[in-house]
């Protein structure tokens, strides 16, 4: 488990709204986490949770308006990326921070080679030349496994699969050699097998480079695999954070443990149904009173609906945002044995 001493990234009280005709939609809600050098840190949570909105809004990338700051820092470096000039900011993201967005189809530019869109962030942040900055991509399409790179930098993203996409993708997103990767749902609209491939490139770049990452998805089954830390988001907050094999063997959120049920069983009955979690995330048209989990949540009390629970560590390096927490995973404790 990387040190946790001296974070990377240290974001805290990260709040964000979207304003709209009906009012404004709290989409971000007292967001806080760490980032330790090394570190994966996997975000999980249903479509709607704010995982995504989360990352973006930190590095700026949410169009304001609708978007706006509430509050919060974001610390890298030194700076608070919520207080720099824009010009600072985009210094930051594509250079100290990369991100791989979820869609390769439409995050390349079709009009442009690949070679030109590796080389333009190390031209913009490296100060390359020309024929530096060509070699340098020809190596980074080799780092993710392209053959033949040095051709290939000519060929334009049709000409590619939807896995080569989005290996240049991440070939982009190193460019700089960045210290943080935030890497969204890379991997969710790839066949299984090019999942596994770009999964397993992954976990060789992290290895190689040391870099952080955030990986962010709704596949548990992913995170299982990579991550060392798992913070589970819910209605635009986190609702639990834990390392991985913890979350796992003992879930505190009810949510988290609704999600972790959800999973297809390896071995099971061939009639027995996959399970789901009824309801939809809620649409926060002002910061949550009652826990937003209230609605769907099958062991509720009366304070849930009057306070909205705080995060809470319960067992070093576990914390969870849940009255009934301790008293859930007692009860679990005591039913398996």
């Amino acid at each position: 488990m990387p040190d946790r001493a001296q974070p990377v990234l240290d974001v805290r009280g990260l709040r964000t709204v979207f304003q709209t005709r009906g009012g404004e939609i709290h989409a971000v809600n007292d967001v806080s986490f760490s980032l330790a050098p090394g570190e994966l840190l996997g975000v999980v949570g249903e479509s709607g949770s704010g995982k995504s909105v989360t990352m973006m809004s930190l590095l700026g990338l949410l169009p304001s308006p609708p978007a706006l700051n509430r509050g919060g820092q974001v610390l890298f470096e030194g700076k608070d990326l919520l207080k720099i000039p824009m010009t600072d900011l985009r210094a930051v993201r594509g250079g100290r921070i990369g991100f791989i967005f979820q869609d390769p189809m439409t995050s390349l530019n079709p009009v442009f080679n690949v070679g030109f869109q590796i080389m333009e962030p190390l031209r913009r942040h490296m100060g390359m030349g020309k024929a530096e900055a060509r070699t340098r991509a020809a190596e980074l399409l080799d780092l993710v496994g392209i053959p033949d790179a040095r051709r290939r930098l000519n060929d334009f993203p049709h000409q590619f699969s939807g896995g080569m996409r989005q290996r240049v993708m991440i070939a982009i997103a190193l460019a700089c050699d960045p210290k943080v990767l935030i890497a969204d749902e890379p991997t969710t609209a790839l066949d299984v097998t090019i999942q596994a491939q770009i999964l397993e490139l992954v976990r060789d770049l992290r290895q190689k480079l040391g870099m952080a990452i955030v990986w962010i998805t709704h596949d548990l089954g992913v995170i299982a695999g990579i991550a060392d830390r798992v913070m589970v988001m819910y209605g635009g907050q986190v609702v639990e954070m834990a390392p991985v094999r913890e979350l796992f063997a003992r879930p505190m959120h009810p949510y988290t443990k609704a999600l972790l049920q959800t999973i297809p069983a390896l071995h099971g009955a061939r009639d027995a149904r996959l399970k789901t979690i009824e309801g939809q995330p809620p649409i926060l048209r002002a910061a949550p009173v009652a826990c937003p989990f209230l609605s769907r949540c099958a062991h509720a009390v009366p304070i849930c609906a009057l306070e909205n629970p705080p995060r809470r560590t319960l067992t070093p390096g576990h914390d969870a945002a849940c009255h009934r927490a301790e008293e859930l995973a007692v009860i679990r404790e005591v039913a398996h044995g």
